[in-house]
């Protein structure tokens, strides 16, 4: 039976293992509309989470810190979520969040202009209205190499084979894409609504 000791000091007893967004529902619906992920003692995890031990939490919000690079961080998945749709041949590589924001590479067969910018934010804004459900699970390194190099991102699985053997390596996905990834991302496409592209660049 858990015991989630909130930033207040106050607890909550639970007699089953309990979700992050479980917990937050059981504050308040407002809190758990607002939830983007969570920390548990000194981890940042997604609100799917599952405490089955006693534990302090904090539930991340845009107010946080925290959950600004949640959201840009999700975001970047958005982008290559995006890029896929419309340009199926692009090779996802590398997304991290910045300073101001995010960036995404890919590898195409040509740079991508300005007016692929506008069409890629177009269809962030479509995956982002359809609210799209994202969910992690882990797969074994070498499983994780495969299923890259079957679905043709040959960087990806180039990446994933220099991580150390019997490491577990973290996959998110949402509707038709799935990446590589540590986490934490939001709950669903739908709580990425404000964003821009403003730049590219060819390498």
């Amino acid at each position: 039976m858990p015991v989630v000791t909130l930033p207040d000091g106050s607890q909550r007893q639970f007699d089953h293992p309990v979700t992050v967004d479980e917990v937050a529902a059981s504050i308040g619906p407002g809190l758990r509309k607002a939830a983007l992920a969570g920390r548990v003692d000194d981890a940042l995890v997604d609100t799917s989470y599952t405490i089955d031990r006693d534990a302090k939490l904090s539930i991340i919000t845009p107010k946080d810190p925290a959950g600004l690079d949640v959201i840009r961080h999700s975001t970047a998945h958005l982008l290559a979520q995006a890029v896929k749709q419309l340009f199926p041949e692009a090779q996802v590589t590398i997304g991290p969040v910045i300073e101001d924001g995010f960036f995404y590479d890919f590898a195409y067969k040509r740079p991508f202009t300005t007016d692929d910018l506008a069409a890629i934010e177009a269809r962030m804004t479509q995956l982002s209205q359809a609210d799209e459900k994202v969910t992690r699970r882990v797969m074994d390194r070498d499983a994780a190499v495969e299923y890259f190099k079957s679905i043709g991102e040959f960087y990806k699985a180039e990446i994933i084979a220099s991580i150390p053997a019997g490491e577990a390596i973290s996959l998110y996905g949402q509707g038709d894409w799935v990446d590589l990834c540590r986490g934490p991302h939001v709950p669903s496409t739908g709580k990425l609504s404000a964003f821009k592209l403003t730049k590219v660049a060819g390498a």
